[in-house]
């Protein structure tokens, strides 16, 4: 019986450590550009170890779109792969572009 329990047990951390409890992570922002004054609306996949952090979050999102000249307005929400679907309209060229 106990060695059972500890197969049952080896296996069931073998399968947690294999499997991570993090699901992808996603955020909407909205970003300008100045002269001539530019506004867009995006959205861009979060990598899981900031997805916690507000200010992280934000400082990965305005280095990522600093690149094409953009300047972090907000950050409008953070969500999960569910919400991805009902927002790739709205962020059109933007959507997880950077």
């Amino acid at each position: 019986m106990m060695k059972t329990s500890l197969n049952l047990i080896t296996v069931i951390l073998a399968l947690a450590l294999a499997n991570p409890a993090s699901a992808a992570c996603y955020a909407e922002y909205k970003a300008k550009k100045a002269a001539p004054l530019q506004l867009h609306y995006g959205v861009v996949q979060i990598p899981d170890a900031i997805c916690n952090n507000k200010q992280a979050i934000r400082d990965n999102i305005q280095q990522r779109i600093s690149v094409g000249g953009w300047n972090l307005l907000n950050v409008m929400s953070v969500f999960g792969p569910e919400g991805l679907s009902q927002r790739q309209g709205s962020a059109g060229n933007f959507f997880l572009k950077y």
